[in-house]
């Protein structure tokens, strides 16, 4: 049984260990080493990585390490033999970071458990945020109270200590959380002051070591809540790229930084008239596109009317609304085709009294261009890859 260093003391960053097994796996190598520092993903917190250092002098990267049966699995890309002396070492940053989040994590939960009676459901760690659901829902007020409780406790620089007692000695315990079913040794992390409960991971000495606990955002969760955060370095490294975004924004708005918010509603609302404007010149353009089409169209042996757009300069949006419109006439039988970022995109609709098929003659089309597309009897679309000269080409389809 692999020894744990790290239940002992987290502030160790290598150890000498020996290979006890090396168990072939889907892509490289387990090693299994009689201790270690590596903490192995559980309990909602990632996994440690590093290297084995060899006295060949190789260093070899540990990816990831987890438990498989009850032992520990160092994973390497290179096979190990039984026996071999390692220096097991820590990529110490990533633990570092990991004990930051993790940490936070409690001081979080134990901020809304103990102002807003909120328990902790689920916890999740990964390399870009953290997440933790709570049981209810609470006000951006309420949010901020536990924001503002958590970061207090890290400015106190309170203690963290880990003791092993048994699940009768842990009952008696004024736990945040208690899982009745687990019965043996449990492992307590306890916080003075603050939260006690049973935890399997890494953890600072003491809370300053965190630096900071920044909330991001906030959801809707089930009958509760997800919050979305992260602590320390990666907390800071957040808020300096969105200091550095919104300050990118406020030059382009140019107002200042306060005043991002009211730029942002500006420019939204001159977008939404903008919209509107070119909604109804488009409607304009459509009435009279539409009488010029019937002007210039023929009627096919079937008595459809047959009307044809080719264009490079249509938007889908445009060409999507002028289908609409050619639809409405009871005999039309539409094709709109036009060239936008290196595709000829092509639609195709029938009237209510038109005589056809729009999938059949679809197929056709796509035969021809190597297209791709389908719909239904009245109304269908594709595209092709654009070639030179494609409307010659749709002139000699249709």
């Amino acid at each position: 049984m692999t020894k744990k260093l790290f239940e002992d003391n987290v502030m160790e960053k290598e150890c000498g260990a020996v290979v006890e097994n090396c168990v072939p796996m889907k892509s490289g190598f387990g090693i299994v080493l009689d201790q270690t520092v590596f903490f192995p993903e559980g309990g909602g917190q990632l996994s440690d990585v590093g290297w084995l250092e060899t006295e060949a002098d190789e260093k070899i990267p540990v990816t990831h390490v987890r438990i498989k049966d009850g032992i520990i699995l160092h994973e390497i890309n290179k096979e190990l033999s039984v026996g071999t002396r390692v220096n097991a070492v820590l990529d110490w940053q990533i633990r570092f970071d990991h004990m930051q989040q993790h940490c936070g994590e409690h001081l979080l939960s134990y901020a809304f458990w103990k102002l807003f009676g909120c328990d902790n459901v689920g916890f999740h760690m990964n390399s870009e945020i953290v997440t933790i659901d709570l049981d209810k829902a609470v006000s951006l007020k309420k949010i901020h109270l536990a924001e503002e409780l958590a970061n207090k406790q890290i400015q106190e620089n309170k203690i963290i200590r880990v003791k092993w007692m048994s699940h009768m000695e842990a009952a008696k315990l004024n736990l945040r959380k208690f899982n009745e079913k687990i019965t043996g040794m449990l492992r307590i992390v306890s916080i003075e002051g603050s939260d006690t409960c049973t935890c399997c991971g890494t953890h600072p000495p003491a809370t300053g070591m965190v630096g900071l606990v920044k909330i991001f955002h906030t959801e809707k969760h089930k009958e509760g809540m997800r919050i979305y955060f992260l602590c320390g370095r990666l907390a800071l490294q957040a808020i300096t790229q969105r200091l550095e975004a919104l300050a990118k924004a406020a030059r382009i708005l140019s107002v200042k930084d306060e005043k991002i918010a009211a730029g942002v509603a500006r420019l939204s609302e001159e977008n939404r008239q903008l919209k509107k404007i070119s909604h109804e010149q488009d409607e304009m353009l459509m009435e009279y596109q539409v009488r010029d089409l019937l002007a210039a169209s023929h009627t096919d042996a079937r008595g459809n009317i047959c009307l044809t757009v080719l264009s490079d300069t249509l938007t889908a949006n445009y060409a999507k609304e002028l289908a609409k419109h050619l639809a409405k006439i009871p005999k039309a039988q539409a094709l709109i085709a036009y060239a936008f970022n290196g595709r000829i995109n092509y639609i195709l609709s029938l009237g209510n009294q038109a005589a056809g098929d729009c999938r059949k003659m679809l197929r056709q089309i796509n035969d021809m261009l190597n297209g791709q597309g389908g719909g239904k009897e009245n109304f269908a679309q594709g595209s092709a890859s654009v070639r030179h000269g494609w409307q010659e080409l749709f002139k000699k389809i249709i």
